[in-house]
């Protein structure tokens, strides 16, 4: 069948628009579900638009910076707000910088776009370290997301990111801004949904419980080894403690030398024969008894 070239040009451009639909759909965006090492994480229960602010202060004015953020979307789109005013379609945290004056309308001085809501441009990473200290950080992660270069028309841009600093907590609190140093936005949040859950199953073979476990039937047998060789080092110690303190009297009492240190030498001289006297009344007590004929029992 031969084609026209009208045809030709509408079934390239329906090839293209399905290339075109399929790519899309390979990256809808950061839904807020993914794994991290041996974790799931499940961000939804903190969707939703969330702002956080700061203000400094600059005689005779206030600059007081917004930053909008929705974690699972993106952000809406304000109707009646000038578009100069809000981050495109598209932006995941937007950060709106204020100028207030007394006895004057507030201007927006700044609007910049601090993250996208591609999968491909977040990042995620375990807390293990405190920053500026040694001790272990809270159990959580650090989201990263990226965004665009502000501004972006001119030669002394910088590429701006979203971090969020997620702690593993009981209940949701402390949303707080914490930094913004022209590139990178830092917040912090203490939820549940920072603690992550489902571990990856054990090997098979291995009872070795998951961290966040309670101790079961799998953890006694451990604790029970664990006591029993407790035991034996404090009787070794004792054994111990007991000759080095008992040379050391018959030393400084006796000023005794050599075999005669040992405390108590006769009762350790005779402990073979009495382990040997056990061990053949022992022997003589599971020895099968043999009877004769007559129904005399042997002696």
């Amino acid at each position: 069948m031969r084609f026209s070239r009208a045809a030709h040009f509408y079934i390239q451009a329906a090839a293209l628009l399905a290339l075109t639909r399929h790519a899309s759909a390979q990256d809808d965006g950061f839904d807020c579900r993914f794994s991290y090492g041996d974790l799931q994480y499940d961000l939804t229960p903190l969707a939703g638009e969330h702002r956080i602010m700061r203000e400094r202060k600059s005689p005779p004015t206030t600059m007081r910076d917004v930053v909008k953020f929705n974690l699972c979307a993106d952000l809406d789109i304000e109707d009646g707000t000038d578009a100069r005013d809000q981050c495109p379609a598209g932006t995941r945290a937007c950060l709106i910088t204020i100028n207030e004056k007394d006895d004057e309308d507030d201007r927006t001085v700044a609007v910049i776009p601090l993250a996208t809501s591609s999968s491909a441009a977040v990042h995620v990473q375990r807390r293990a370290v405190a920053d500026g200290e040694f001790a272990l950080a809270p159990k959580g992660i650090i989201l990263t997301f990226q965004g665009p270069t502000y501004p972006d028309s001119s030669d002394d841009s910088w590429a701006q990111t979203f971090n969020l600093r997620l702690t593993c907590s009981t209940e949701s609190s402390g949303l707080t801004f914490s930094d913004y140093d022209g590139s990178d936005m830092w917040a912090e949040w203490s939820a549940p949904s920072g603690c992550g859950f489902g571990a990856a199953p054990p090997d098979s073979g291995s009872d070795k419980p998951n961290d966040d476990a309670e101790e079961g039937d799998g953890s006694s047998g451990s604790h029970m080894g664990s006591g029993l060789g407790y035991f034996f080092l404090l009787l070794l110690l004792a054994f111990v403690a007991y000759f080095g303190l008992g040379a050391y009297y018959n030393y400084s009492t006796y000023g005794a030398t050599g075999l005669d240190l040992i405390p108590h030498r006769d009762f350790w001289r005779e402990v073979p024969y009495m382990f040997k006297d056990v061990v053949s009344h022992l022997c003589s007590a599971v020895r099968p008894r043999h009877t004769n004929r007559g129904g005399y029992i042997a002696v």
